[in-house]
């Protein structure tokens, strides 16, 4: 796939030109780091898009992801844009359970962006919070506490809701 072509194209919509790409992942799992290094030097409205596109295929087939994709989407977790960022922090919620010896770097940045003033950001980084936490591997007993303080201090329920789901779930 031409993904310059498609991601350019102004026929398409954003949202369909996310569909097209999500549904070629997944059925061409192969073609992940292709995507991925075109992700990685596009502006980051395309690079949002791509990493969306990346969040929906890993929702419904997680095991496209490989460790490549992990330490790609940790580290946008840092970019500046608000849509990368949310983006990505749903890639690693849908993966977690893939890589729990590989989250060290995901659970920094995802922590940087519990802070964020944006809540949809906020909202992904308690998604793939609790997810890891879910995943009971060695760094989720660390971010039990972290996660206590956070959802006390939270004041939105839509997100604090992710961290008391997921302490929940470590409790049983």
């Amino acid at each position: 796939m031409n993904f310059t072509e498609l991601l350019s194209d102004k026929t398409q919509k954003p949202k369909a030109k996310t569909e097209i790409l999500s549904n070629w992942l997944t059925e061409n799992p192969q073609e992940l780091t292709n995507l991925i290094e075109f992700a990685r030097t596009a502006k980051d409205p395309i690079k949002a898009t791509c990493i969306e596109a990346i969040e929906f295929a890993t929702k419904q087939k997680p095991e496209i992801a490989d460790l490549h994709c992990l330490n790609f989407v940790s580290e946008t977790l840092t970019a500046k844009a608000p849509r990368v960022k949310w983006e990505s922090a749903k890639v690693i919620g849908n993966v977690a359970h893939l890589f729990p010896e590989n989250l060290e770097t995901a659970v920094t940045n995802l922590l940087q962006n519990t802070e964020h003033e944006g809540t949809v950001v906020r909202w992904a980084a308690a998604f793939a919070l609790g997810q890891i936490i879910k995943t009971k591997a060695s760094v989720s007993k660390e971010l039990i506490p972290v996660a206590e303080n956070l959802a006390s201090r939270e004041e939105k329920n839509s997100i604090k809701k992710f961290y008391l789901d997921a302490l929940k779930a470590v409790k049983k």
